[in-house]
């Protein structure tokens, strides 16, 4: 893809993430998430492949479902109150915009869409899909926490929880495996979104973090299978240290960023007397340390049957990613600064 043309699509993401986020008015708000939408699916496409075009086929047609089931939440709500403002939401339209945000967002049981999508694309599409194009949507929804349905996402965050632990067991494409990741992540945060929204927000950006800083790390490495990773020590074995550190925090192990937010939740929850609901949440999540842990001994701790005897690999001279090293550096040090975080 030419370069004006790159720069268009990405201003234009920005454009619509910024209007969806500034807006008032519900009509604004749909306009941004259209603008996304439209504004990815070149991205996706720009190397011509079958599989892209099914993968991009499949983004299109759930975002226009989930858009259109948004546009007639909100005109239903304008109809019975009269009202535009995105605060206005009052019962049925309100639980029929929260399904039609969860799907955009990939959570369970509205999911399917989420690994084959991710699994047909790029890393660097895939990083902007699994980051950028969520902020949007969550955006909404911590707009309207204190108005949403709290059986629905305590029902809808226990599942994308089971379901992002139990689906990456078994698969060998870590693109997948960062899909269902995310489906995980995403259940923590919609499960403490109605109690707390400040910590859900505080939630979803270590979320990206810690994802940016995994898919970019991955994207330095070109590995996009479990075969492919366990090669990657002898190439370059400090990125590989600190991949498998930050698939570490994902698991969300101390004392890694990726703590914190576990921690902070739970509390949370036990807080709220919700203490079942905790210990529910907190066993669930074991699934999701497994595959974590898996990917952590094949980086690690197998190495390729033909590892040169050489000390030196020839190569060309590797070039410097300053930004993938900050943000692994950030998904790994942020614990300490938590309270300062939240207190700001």
């Amino acid at each position: 893809m030419n370069p004006p043309a790159l720069t268009i699509f990405l201003l234009s993401l920005a454009i619509g993430t910024t209007l969806t986020l500034s807006s008032f008015h519900w009509l604004l708000a749909w306009i941004g998430l259209e603008i996304n939408t439209l504004a990815i699916i070149p991205l996706m496409t720009k190397t011509p492949h079958p599989r892209v075009i099914e993968a991009a086929t499949k983004y299109f047609l759930t975002q226009a479902a989930a858009s259109a089931l948004i546009l007639f939440s909100t005109i239903k709500n304008a109809w019975l109150t009269g009202e535009w403002n995105i605060n206005s939401l009052t019962g049925l339209p309100m639980n029929a915009f929260s399904i039609a945000i969860m799907m955009k967002l990939g959570l369970a049981p509205l999911h399917f869409w989420m690994p084959e999508v991710l699994q047909g694309i790029s890393l660097s599409t895939g990083l902007i899909l699994s980051t950028w194009q969520k902020i949007a949507p969550m955006t909404l929804l911590l707009q309207t926490s204190h108005l949403l349905n709290l059986n629905l996402t305590i029902a809808l965050g226990l599942t994308s929880i089971l379901i992002g632990g139990w689906g990456g067991i078994g698969q060998t494409q870590i693109r997948k495996i960062m899909a269902f990741s995310s489906i995980g992540h995403l259940g923590w945060i919609i499960i403490i979104m109605k109690f707390d929204p400040q910590l859900a927000l505080f939630n979803f950006i270590l979320y990206i973090i810690m994802t940016a800083a995994m898919f970019m790390s991955l994207t330095v490495m070109s590995t996009t299978k479990m075969s492919q990773i366990s090669n990657s020590w002898p190439k370059t074995p400090a990125l590989s240290a600190s991949t498998m550190l930050v698939m570490l925090s994902l698991a969300g192990l101390p004392p890694l960023t990726g703590f914190a937010p576990k921690l902070l939740i739970t509390l949370e929850l036990v807080k709220q007397n919700a203490t079942l609901l905790a210990s529910v949440t907190m066993f669930i999540s074991l699934l999701a340390l497994f595959f974590y842990l898996r990917l952590t001994y094949i980086i690690t701790l197998t190495l390729s049957p033909n590892t040169p005897d050489s000390l030196l690999i020839w190569r060309a001279t590797p070039k410097a990613h300053a930004f993938t090293a900050v943000m692994n550096t950030l998904a790994l040090i942020l614990l300490p600064l938590t309270p300062t975080m939240l207190l700001l």
